[in-house]
């Protein structure tokens, strides 16, 4: 019965979505979350200031995506205001007007680094707006953006999922080393096949086959620095495979190299040189923003996340508010329980580098007071719908959480487990998935099943190491549907109510992931790795 009430929500929710006449995001995972909601306090009879707690804890957790996507659309909204996505649109049409070379360009080279720097859904939000600009359809951009985004994910924002979310397993860093290194290997095995059913979303497998060297030579071009840098590190394979990508995509799409001649349709003249340096200057400004305040070797990722207390308040019942001195806001022991919650304001990429790439960027573009003034009631007033169906989601997470082991998600893990042995391996990736899915994120799927992955491995013998990348793995492929990443792409391009549509298309390149991951993990690991 526990089982059942656990799972019921996830079921729902799912069905909520991709039934006929589906409900968008906005009003179903609200409904959810009060299911959720009356299932803790009739069937768990969890305390009401457990309750209050993890919904408070929730409408502050809500910040950090919300704030990210309006920063992406600012972003957005000011580069198309400007004028600078139309210089860059002609300017990709003038390396090559192949539809692949733009597609693997900016959807996949560009977005792996970007998940290399930043994560938090941002590349999806960057490079979907451009290809939407070129002429690609919006809501099939959005799908090729999901399934695309997938590789990479594992090392996001500088390797967090690795290094963040399996720190409270206490491993020792050659353990976290063996991990990222299996992981980036399932990784690379896997997009071999995966960038090329993201492109099928999108064009024509007679399209593909005709470009098909060019299309591996992007793919190699990124995933063979990735997997070499993986065996030594566990913080830049993505960042710098992306960067060698995209310097190596751009090269071979200006020659020709593997790629299919067509007709130049996009207007590509009158770029001149000066032209193009400022068009990519906000974009060049928001990647450096990013890579300086994310490599720890450097000093401004500590003073950003530096959480020394600068001053607190106590706020009656509700809590103890704390600014710490990297401009932390906490509200601590929310309504005297142990449930706090946090919005790191200088480290979250929302107003560095977003906001301020746009205040920087907006007297280099010289826009007058009235078009800066409607880029952001503008993006505002485009974060309502996203904003509502972040809360819904975050407050059934927090809730799903509650409890420690007899959480509703730790039965749905256990049971998994406990139901499938020794063949765990085949499975331990959707586990992972599912994190994703009600999570929206690689690092809390690692957090919330990273134990019941190690206890799984323990009891049925299998290597911790090894299922815990197939995890990993896991909660990059559940970057395809889950339900923040696929609101947050939605939002930037505007997409209404299509967020069923956009599961039912890409479960399908997950569940081939996972397939295999699971392979890969039996046949191929073993060979290089002591499993």
């Amino acid at each position: 019965m526990a089982l059942f009430v656990s799972i019921f929500p996830i079921v729902l929710l799912i069905y909520l979505m991709v039934k006929r006449n589906a409900l968008p995001s906005y009003v179903a995972l609200p409904w959810i979350a009060v299911v959720v909601l009356i299932i803790q306090f009739v069937f768990f009879g969890t305390d009401i200031s457990i309750v209050s707690a993890n919904v408070t804890s929730a409408l502050v957790a809500v910040q950090t995506p919300i704030t990210v996507i309006f920063g992406a659309i600012l972003f957005n909204r000011f580069s198309e205001v400007s004028g600078a996505t139309d210089v860059l649109r002609r300017w990709l049409g003038s390396i090559n007007p192949n539809p692949i070379a733009q597609i693997m360009i900016i959807g996949w080279a560009f977005a792996f680094m970007i998940e290399g720097a930043s994560g938090f859904g941002t590349p999806a939000a960057i490079a979907a707006p451009i290809l939407v600009g070129l002429g690609f359809p919006p809501l099939k951009v959005a799908m090729l953006a999901l399934v695309m985004n997938s590789v990479p994910v594992s090392f996001g924002a500088v390797g967090t999922p690795t290094w963040f979310g399996f720190g409270p397993l206490h491993l020792s860093d050659s353990q976290i080393l063996e991990i990222g290194s299996m992981t980036a290997l399932i990784h690379t095995i896997a997009a071999l096949v995966i960038p090329l059913m993201a492109m099928r979303l999108i064009v024509s497998w007679t399209e593909i086959r005709k470009n098909l060297i060019f299309i591996y030579i992007s793919i190699f071009a990124c995933v063979i620095p990735y997997l070499l840098l993986a065996q030594v590190n566990y913080e830049f394979p993505a960042l710098l495979g992306g960067a060698i990508g995209l310097l190596i995509s751009v090269l071979a799409a200006n020659k020709g190299i593997g790629l299919s001649k067509v007709e130049n349709t996009l207007d590509n003249s009158g770029v001149s040189k000066s032209e193009l340096v400022k068009a990519l200057f906000p974009t060049g400004l928001l990647i450096g923003l990013l890579i300086i305040t994310r490599i720890h070797q450097l000093p401004f990722k500590a003073l950003m996340n530096d959480a020394t207390t600068w001053f607190n308040v106590q706020l009656g019942s509700l809590g103890l508010f704390e600014v710490s001195q990297g401009l932390i806001f906490s509200l601590k022991n929310i309504f005297g329980t142990p449930v706090s919650a946090s919005y790191k304001l200088l480290y979250v990429p929302a107003l560095i580098p977003f906001v301020v790439a746009v205040l920087i960027s907006i007297p280099v573009f010289a826009l007058t007071t009235t078009k800066t003034k409607d880029i952001f009631m503008g993006s505002l007033k485009q974060t309502k719908n996203p904003f509502l169906a972040l809360v819904g989601a975050l407050i059934m997470v927090n809730l799903m959480l509650v409890g420690g082991d007899q959480s509703m998600v730790k039965i749905i893990g256990k049971s998994f487990a406990h139901a499938t042995g020794e063949y765990w391996t085949y499975f331990a990736s959707y586990l992972g998935a599912v994190g994703a899915f009600f999570s929206g994120s690689n690092t809390v799927s690692n957090l919330t099943f990273g134990s019941v992955q190690v206890s799984t491995a323990e009891i049925t013998g299998l290597s911790a190491t090894l299922v815990l990348a197939l995890q990993s793995v896991g909660g990059a492929m559940g970057n395809m549907v889950c339900i923040n990443n696929i609101v947050a792409v939605s939002s930037v391009l505007n997409i209404q109510n299509q967020e069923g549509t956009i599961i039912k298309r890409t479960v399908v390149p997950m569940i081939v992931y996972g397939v295999i991951a699971a392979l890969v993990a039996v046949l191929i690991i073993p060979i290089f790795f002591n499993v």
